[in-house]
């Protein structure tokens, strides 16, 4: 169990919030902009290459940089993650959880920035599940503490960049002051179209299904439906997952640290989704590791069912 007092503990891990003495006193300084730095191909000498691939991408740049191997045709238009291994990974250097939640965040960051620049339309998130909130007290107090002032901290690059927000999962368990963060940013972003950027905050895969369900059964009930017009598509249409208009099912799903299974997430969506496990840690899980998904994903044979010819 963690203990109250190594949420108390002092660290500092770059690039993210300002370090952290205990939540009560949490202060976020803005810093630089997501999307700020410009991404180039590496080869095996440690060159930089950069490589053409179609139109739109690096803002006013008429192509999209990808790393060496990378087809644009080819890559997945909607990308799902299961962020996973933040504590270990803060316990393998002699740190505290928070250290791994805050270094995960700056993971985070850094494939929201690869997303956009390799031309990834939707990147769904698993940031924090139902059954977290059994997790405790101290490390969930520093969670909700943490997602609200990363969210703040970030809204005005979201609104630049065109990154549109969707938060889903059951909001009503969150701290009011969080509920309204994630509300305005999902106003204040919803016409950008650059990036969806889809983050599950108590979320459960199943809690979903039963939702929608009931949504569904209360129009049968109503009279707006029949028995008959329920289908795939309508189910579908009462997800949380339906904010992705057009690509809500992950075309890849990948899960770090080392573990083989869906922990609840997505359940209805990955019914055709690729799996891709990675051993790293999440926070450790940056550009070389999300290309190498990107190219395992590339060389996969998707048939949905169906017997390809040879």
């Amino acid at each position: 169990m963690i203990g109250a007092q190594q949420f108390r503990t002092h660290f500092f891990v770059p690039n993210l919030p300002n370090s952290i003495t205990r939540p009560a006193a949490i202060r976020v300084a803005s810093p630089p902009s997501i999307l700020g730095t410009r991404i180039t191909a590496v080869s095996a000498a440690g060159a930089p290459i950069a490589i053409p691939c179609g139109e739109g991408g690096d803002g006013g740049c008429k192509t999209l940089l990808l790393p060496l191997g990378l087809c644009r045709e080819a890559l997945p238009k909607h990308v799902a993650v299961i962020m996973d291994g933040n504590g270990r990974w803060a316990a393998s250097k002699g740190m505290p959880a928070a250290a791994g939640h805050e270094a995960g965040c700056r993971a985070l960051q850094g494939m929201v920035k690869l997303s956009c620049k390799w031309g990834i339309r939707v990147l769904t998130v698993f940031a924090f599940s139902s059954e977290n909130w059994h997790r405790p007290k101290p490390e969930v107090d520093f969670l909700m503490m943490l997602f609200e002032n990363v969210f703040k901290s970030l809204s005005g690059d979201f609104l630049r960049e065109g990154i549109r927000i969707c938060i889903i999962g059951d909001s009503s368990k969150l701290p009011k002051s969080l509920q309204n963060m994630a509300t305005e940013l999902e106003e204040i972003t919803r016409n950008n179209s650059r990036l969806d950027l889809i983050i599950a905050l108590s979320y459960s895969g199943r809690t979903d299904i039963v939702q929608a369900c009931q949504k569904i059964a209360q129009k049968v009930k109503n009279g707006i439906l029949k028995p008959e017009d329920i289908t795939e598509s309508r189910v579908a249409q009462e997800l949380d997952t339906s904010c992705a208009a057009g690509y809500a099912y992950p075309d890849l799903l990948i899960r770090t640290s080392g573990e083989l299974r869906l922990s609840n997430f997505l359940l209805w969506e990955l019914a055709y989704t690729e799996l891709y496990f990675a051993q790293s840690h999440w926070p450790d899980f940056g550009e070389d590791e999300y290309a190498e998904a990107l190219l395992a994903f590339q060389k996969r044979q998707r048939r949905f069912g169906l017997r390809t010819t040879s």
